[in-house]
């Protein structure tokens, strides 16, 4: 959504292409959803598709140089690549996530890799491209990326390259496996020994005084049946946990040392006042507690034992491997409900924080001039036309170099930034997540949220999140709202209809039983790299999955349910002439 400022059902990525291929990796013990509806549907390609076009494919062609370094996840061949998306220099991490200083395990016969980890622990990673060999000497995922984003930099200084430029610089820390330089983890040693729960009330604590929460709010529980209490822990299970957190903590500080250096080095050579810096998450804090899943514990968590040193001393090295699981996520994401891949705010609310250029002063009378916060409602689809509005740029739908391109659906952030407009969205906004079968639809402060077994009740629940946003007190069966709720689920049929979303259970929509094609599992990856001898020759391990159709195609994509179309659907706000970096 960043990269096309429309709904990742719409550009391709419906679902994560590792959850759609095989079921198991899409929920924990407990949960009765099935993937394979998804399989070869329209928005479910698992790359970047031809539906869209790129923002780094508009700003190299209004003249901006176009650099990635870091964590791609939106193609994993060279047709799918940044390279072939607008990006004229790119170092890409290309799946979803590896060990962070490249280690492989050499396998004794006649073992293999669990299929839950095939696409978790290889670097993969291409360049310009093309697939990368070997990383260098050393590596260490956000080390390498930093260097790399600064040596394309002094490139273009050195050069006297007068073009503006556009870098995208995401990291694959600190998802797991948490791994991070020693010298990093030894600076939270014992920082976390009293547990989840007391960095949860510091943490809530902080954020009062800071007036970023109101100070009687109410923070949702914490979810976490699927492991023991802290109190129940041993003493060595507990120190295992806060090593842990002190490693998600260790990785958090290496990417704050190598976004430090890339801005260092543009105000040393006077670029940044004219760069437009935004920093964000990409989800809420990863809070799987994955020894739960049925997947994991069948054969990942004995091959874990046979191939990896997760002792106290040397967990965070590359040959070990560890998440932190849901109390720890929970201490991160309160006082909202649950995680990432779910549609709560937990799992949806994230921070956002950009410094502007100095030739686009804020108006003094802002609300952001004069506290450096906002609150008002802005999703991740709106960075894409606020950055062409910035850059002067206009989106080309419904035509982008003779095919059919759709429009965004985000709004630019310029008419509230400049002081035009009050507001970035309409009051009441209409806006819909979907992920893993778990969904949401939003309407101004009344929010509805489906979540299945075993984290939700597996029915609709609503919420008024002005004054609940923990999203503990569900409204959805007071007789007093049962028009609220047929509006909400009227708005959730049109954003299914627009997006394309292909429902993972009946009370999302028109159900559609999966195809005997669909029900085969792990054929929907269009590059095997994990198999043998496929980095050596990837034309061998590479295909073109099977895609279908879809049914009754809407606006945005596969439409599966009846209705009309009529959630928001923001195009780009206008430009103004501006060649600053980005």
């Amino acid at each position: 959504m960043i990269m096309t400022g429309t709904d990742h059902h719409i550009a391709g990525l419906g679902n994560l292409i590792e959850w759609t291929n095989i079921s198991g990796q899409n929920g924990p013990k407990g949960g009765r959803l099935d993937t394979a509806p998804q399989r070869g549907q329209p928005g479910y390609e698992g790359y970047l598709n031809e539906r869209v076009v790129a923002l780094p494919e508009l700003l190299k062609d209004a003249g901006y140089l176009t650099l990635l370094s870091g964590k791609w996840h939106l193609g994993l061949t060279p047709e799918t690549s940044p390279h072939a998306r607008g990006f004229e220099h790119s170092f890409a991490h290309l799946p979803a996530c590896s060990n962070h200083y490249g280690y492989e395990p050499q396998l004794n016969t006649p073992d293999k890799i669990p299929e839950f980890m095939t696409m978790s622990f290889i670097a993969l990673h291409s360049e310009d491209g093309k697939y990368v060999k070997k990383l260098p000497e050393g590596w260490y995922s956000s080390d390498g990326y930093g260097d790399k984003m600064l040596g394309y930099l002094k490139d273009r200084h050195e050069s006297k390259d007068e073009r503006p430029f556009f870098g995208y610089f995401p990291f694959t820390a600190p998802h797991w496996p948490l791994q991070a330089p020693k010298e990093y983890i030894e600076h939270y040693k014992g920082v976390y020994n009293d547990g989840p729960e007391a960095l949860r009330q510091r943490r809530l604590q902080r954020l009062k005084e800071l007036d970023m929460i109101s100070q009687d709010v109410e923070p949702h529980p914490v979810v976490a049946d699927e492991v023991r209490p802290w109190e129940e822990l041993t003493n060595e299970e507990r120190a295992k946990s806060c090593r842990a957190m002190e490693c998600f903590a260790a990785m958090v500080e290496c990417i704050d040392v190598n976004v430090g250096k890339v801005v260092d080095y543009l105000e040393e050579i006077g670029e940044l006042d004219n760069t437009f810096v935004c920093f964000m998450s990409d989800n809420g804090a990863e809070g799987a507690a994955y020894e739960a899943y049925p997947i994991v514990q069948s054969t990942t968590l004995s091959h874990l034992q046979r191939y990896y040193d997760n002792s106290l001393d040397n967990l965070g090295a590359g040959n070990s491997f560890i998440w932190y699981g849901p109390r720890w996520a929970q201490a991160a994401t309160a006082p909202s409900r649950l995680y990432k891949a779910y549609t709560t705010e937990g799992g949806v609310r994230v921070p956002f924080v950009a410094q502007f250029p100095q030739n686009f002063p804020l108006p003094a009378s802002s609300t952001i001039s004069q506290t450096g916060i906002t609150d008002q409602f802005a999703t991740v689809m709106d960075l894409a036309p606020t950055i062409l509005a910035m850059a002067g740029v206009t989106h080309p739908a419904p035509v982008y170099r003779g095919r059919e391109v759709v429009p965004m659906r985000g709004l630019s952030w310029v008419p509230f930034l400049d002081g035009s407009s009050d507001r970035i969205h309409p009051r009441d906004f209409i806006q819909g997540w979907e992920t893993c079968g778990r969904a949401a639809i939003r309407k101004g402060d009344w929010k509805a949220v489906f979540i299945p077994a075993p984290k939700g009740p597996e029915r609709w629940q609503l919420y008024n999140l002005a004054s609940d946003p923990g999203e503990v007190h569900d409204l959805s069966e007071k007789e007093e709202m049962a028009e609220r709720m047929k509006e909400m689920m009227v708005l959730w049929d049109q954003y299914v209809l627009e997006t394309g979303v292909v429902p993972l259970a009946p009370e999302l929509g028109k159900w559609l039983q999966a195809t005997e094609e669909q029900m085969v599992e792990d054929t929907w990856i269009s590059y095997r790299y994990w198999e043998d001898g496929a980095r050596e020759a990837p034309g061998d391990f590479t295909k073109m999955p099977k895609r279908f159709a879809g049914v009754g195609m809407g606006d945005g994509g596969a439409g599966l349910v009846d209705g009309s179309a009529g959630v928001e659907n923001g195009g780009s706000g206008g430009g103004r002439n501006g060649h600053g970096n980005l």
